[in-house]
């Protein structure tokens, strides 16, 4: 599937969390949500950019803003990085297995974040890093793409605002 554009209605999903609550993304009709894909739990780049939307959480939440992230690993893997980093926010486990044994997320997929990639020299499909802004009205406000994670929860932030 393809990148949902700004102005199209955002795809329904519903995901566990770390602790092994359902979400559902018509539970914030009505408000915004922040929703950040990050390919892994527990590696740098994704640990750093979890970790600057938890220090923003009492101003996204001022915001009336709900912050939510996807990746592929499962609730127990989301469970440690949430314990681990004090993440307080729901981190959601789009973690279905195909019968070859590979991940084969869902809700990637219809976000069109679930992509080919490569890494020295060996392809394989992961998640691109990438953040959808949700607005009151169920519709994509606002989408950075390949997002570069220093400043971004910062930039994210002032687009809530701006809604």
């Amino acid at each position: 599937m393809t990148l949902i554009d700004v102005g199209k209605k955002s795809p329904a999903f519903r995901l566990q969390d770390q602790d092994g609550k359902t979400h559902k993304l018509s539970d914030y009709a009505g408000n915004p949500v922040v929703l950040f894909f990050y390919p892994k739990d527990m590696t740098s780049g994704c640990t750093d950019e979890a970790c600057q939307f938890q220090e923003l959480m009492p101003r996204f939440k001022r915001s009336k803003a709900v912050v939510l992230a996807i990746s592929i690993l499962g609730t127990k893997s989301k469970k440690k990085f949430a314990d681990k980093e004090g993440l307080e926010y729901p981190l959601l486990a789009d973690d279905r297995v195909g019968e070859d044994g590979k991940p084969d997320p869902v809700v990637a997929k219809k976000y069109g974040v679930w992509v080919e990639k490569s890494m020295y020299g060996r392809r394989y499909m992961g998640i691109e890093r990438t953040t959808y802004l949700i607005g009151a009205d169920g519709k994509v406000a606002r989408r950075w793409d390949k997002v570069k994670v220093p400043g971004h929860a910062d930039e994210v932030l002032d687009a809530v605002k701006n809604l």
